[in-house]
């Protein structure tokens, strides 16, 4: 009888490539806990130094947005002692209080414009305006000295008679 023939020796068949591993097979690596964000602690003053006092008046007036926040990570202060600053701020006139709520307070510094503001604050309140005084400094237009100089020659011809 004849050698068996191999079926599979006369077709081609390429060459077996290697496994690919998936994630599935074999044992991981244990994950290791992070410790966690760490934050620098913040050392900020529990007191004002003389420096940091000036500071606050000389400054803070000028901001155009003012919280105890802002005060306090700028100055490097408590928080708490930020929220008594203003306050004193506040009562002394260099700042002025836009919202109070319950656990922000927000300061503006003050602008020049107080007589608007009172004004504005009591046309609200129903008290009586009073209005301001026209600029200085324009000159009177032809028509207006025509009408002086009318003015003039009748009250001299009425003061002459």
């Amino acid at each position: 009888m004849g050698a068996k023939k191999d079926p599979k020796a006369g077709a081609k068949v390429p060459a077996k490539a290697p496994k690919k591993k998936e994630g599935g097979g074999g044992k991981a690596k244990k994950k290791k806990w992070s410790k966690g964000k760490s934050r620098d602690k913040l050392n900020n003053l529990v007191l004002f130094d003389k420096g940091t006092y000036d500071k606050l008046y000389k400054e803070v007036p000028t901001y155009k947005l003012i919280t105890p926040s802002i005060v306090s990570e700028r100055l490097k202060v408590r928080g708490s002692l930020a929220r008594r600053a203003l306050l004193e701020l506040t009562e002394k006139g260099l700042i002025k209080q836009v919202v109070a709520h319950r656990s922000q307070f927000i300061y503006t510094r003050v602008t020049g414009d107080k007589e608007e503001e009172e004004a504005a604050a009591a046309a609200a309140e129903g008290g009586v305006v009073v209005d301001k005084k026209p600029k200085k400094g324009k000159a009177p237009s032809k028509a207006e000295k025509k009408a002086a100089e009318a003015e003039e020659k009748l009250a001299a011809e009425a003061g002459g008679d």
